[in-house]
C-alpha cells in the first residue's frame, strides 16, 4: 500500500515527545537529580472529589442489568450537553443549545479531526507561536505545502509578538480556517474583546470560519476578555469553539471535552451550495467516533454540581497561586515574562540566550527543571521557554528558589 505522503514531511518527533526523550536522557545520566517538572501541561492536582463520586456511581450503574449502558449517543449523553449548555452558555446569556454540543475525549482530538469537514483547498492561518497540533494536523491533511525554514508555504502565519502584546491581528492575506487560542498556549496571552471583535469581522467579511481553542477559559481572570467567542455577536455565524475538562478538573488521564458548532455557521460546497457545518461535524462523528464513556461523562456532569463547581475553582485558584509565584520570581530573576494572569502559562525569555534549546538545556543540567523550548511551537518562538503552573506548591516554589540563586550567582 502507498502511505499518505504528508506524513512524511513532519518532524520525525512531536514536541513533547522530544522534550520527554531529552528528560529520559538527562535522568538517565544523572540518576540522582531532582528534575521539577514544568514542561508538559499536565496537571497534578487529583479529580475533584464530585467527579469521583459520581463515576464510582456510574461504575455501579455498569455492575447493574438495570442501568447498564451500552453503546452511548456519539454526541454524548443529554444529561452532560444539557448541564454544559445551561452553566457555561445559558449562564452568560449565550444561546448554545445542547444539540450544538459534541461530547469527545478531549480538545486535542477535535483540533485535528475538524480538518475532516473542511476541503484540503483551505488556506489555514495559525497563531505562530502556537499549540502544534494546529499547524501538524493540516500538514497531515495535505494543506501544509513545503517547509522552509520553520514554516510551510500554504499557511498563514499570525505572529504573535511583544509589540503585540503577543495577540495575532488579523492579516492582509485571505484565511478560510483561522485557530485562535485565547488564553493562548504557549503565551498565555488573552484576547481582549477589542481585539476578538477585529477577527470576528474579518471572518465574517472573508467567509471563514474560526476554530477558537478554549481550554484554558476557565482561568480568564480580567474583565476584558471573554471565556467563550459566542459572547460577541455575530460568532455563532463563524465559529467553532472547542474546550477541555482537562486543565480545569484534571481529566487529562480521563480524556474528555466537547466541541459547540452552532447551527447557524456553513460551508460552501463544490457547486457553490451552503451547507451547516454541524451536520457534517455530525455526520463525521456518527461515522468514526462512538463517544466518550459513559463513566467519564458522569464525572464531567457533576462538575456542574455545586460541589463540582466549587471544587473546580479551588483547582484553578491553587494553579493560579503557583503561576503568580513563576511570574514574579522569573521577572526579579531578569527574564522578560508573560501569561500567568489569564493562564497557568509563563512565557520568558532570558537576556542571556537567543536558543531555546540553549535555555532548555541550561534549565535541565544546571537547576534540574524541564520546561518547554519556545521554538517547538514556532519560528517566533526562538529564544523563548514555556513553564505551566501545574505542579505542586512545594515543587513551585523549590524551582523558583534555584531559578533565583542562578540569577544571583
Amino acid at each position: 500500500m502507498k502511505i499518505n505522503p504528508n506524513f512524511t514531511l513532519l518532524p520525525e518527533s512531536y514536541l513533547f515527545s522530544t522534550v520527554a526523550a531529552r528528560l529520559r536522557d538527562f535522568k538517565a545520566s544523572n540518576p540522582d537529580a531532582e528534575v521539577i517538572r514544568m514542561d508538559i501541561g499536565d496537571v497534578t492536582l487529583p479529580i475533584p472529589d464530585a467527579a469521583v463520586k459520581a463515576m464510582h456511581a456510574a461504575v455501579d450503574d455498569m455492575a447493574a442489568k438495570s442501568t447498564f449502558h451500552g453503546y452511548g449517543p456519539e454526541q454524548g449523553y443529554e444529561f452532560l450537553r444539557d448541564a454544559i449548555a445551561a452553566n457555561d452558555y445559558r449562564a452568560l446569556g449565550i444561546d448554545i443549545s445542547p444539540d450544538e454540543i459534541f461530547i469527545s475525549d478531549g480538545a486535542k482530538s477535535d483540533l485535528g479531526n475538524l480538518g475532516d469537514i473542511y476541503s484540503d483547498s483551505c488556506i489555514v492561518a495559525i497563531p505562530d507561536p502556537g499549540y502544534p497540533v494546529y499547524a501538524d494536523a493540516n500538514v497531515m491533511g495535505g494543506r501544509g505545502g513545503t517547509e522552509r525554514d520553520g514554516r510551510w508555504s500554504r499557511l498563514v502565519y499570525l505572529d504573535c509578538l511583544p509589540e503585540n502584546g503577543f495577540n495575532p491581528l488579523p492579516p492582509d492575506a485571505h484565511a478560510d480556517v483561522i485557530f485562535l487560542c485565547s488564553p493562548a498556549n504557549p503565551t498565555g496571552a488573552a484576547l481582549t474583546k477589542a481585539q476578538l471583535r477585529q477577527w470576528i469581522d474579518y471572518a465574517l467579511s472573508h467567509d471563514a470560519i474560526i476554530i477558537f481553542d478554549s481550554a484554558y477559559c476557565a482561568y480568564v481572570a480580567s474583565t476584558d476578555t471573554v471565556r467563550s467567542i459566542y459572547e460577541l455577536e455575530g460568532a455563532r455565524r463563524c465559529a467553532i469553539e472547542v474546550r477541555s475538562f482537562s486543565k480545569t478538573a484534571g481529566f487529562t488521564g480521563l480524556r474528555c471535552g466537547y466541541t459547540v458548532v452552532p447551527r447557524d455557521i456553513e460551508g460552501v460546497d463544490a457547486d457553490g451550495s451552503r451547507r451547516p457545518l454541524r451536520k457534517l461535524w455530525l455526520r463525521r462523528q456518527t461515522t468514526k467516533f462512538n463517544g466518550a464513556s459513559y463513566i467519564i461523562q458522569r464525572g464531567a456532569a457533576a462538575l456542574y454540581t455545586p460541589e463540582g463547581k466549587a471544587q473546580v475553582a479551588a483547582n484553578v485558584d491553587y494553579y493560579m497561586k503557583n503561576a503568580a509565584r513563576i511570574r514574579t520570581a522569573m521577572a526579579k530573576a531578569g527574564f522578560e515574562t508573560t501569561g500567568g494572569v489569564d493562564s497557568p502559562y509563563i512565557w520568558a525569555k532570558s537576556p542571556l540566550f537567543s536558543d531555546s534549546w540553549a535555555l532548555f538545556d541550561h534549565f535541565l543540567s544546571d537547576l534540574h527543571i524541564s520546561c518547554t523550548p519556545g521554538s517547538g511551537f514556532g519560528t517566533e518562538g526562538e529564544g523563548y521557554i514555556r513553564l505551566t503552573a501545574f505542579n505542586t506548591h512545594e515543587l513551585t516554589a523549590t524551582a523558583m528558589d534555584r531559578v533565583l540563586a542562578n540569577a544571583k550567582g
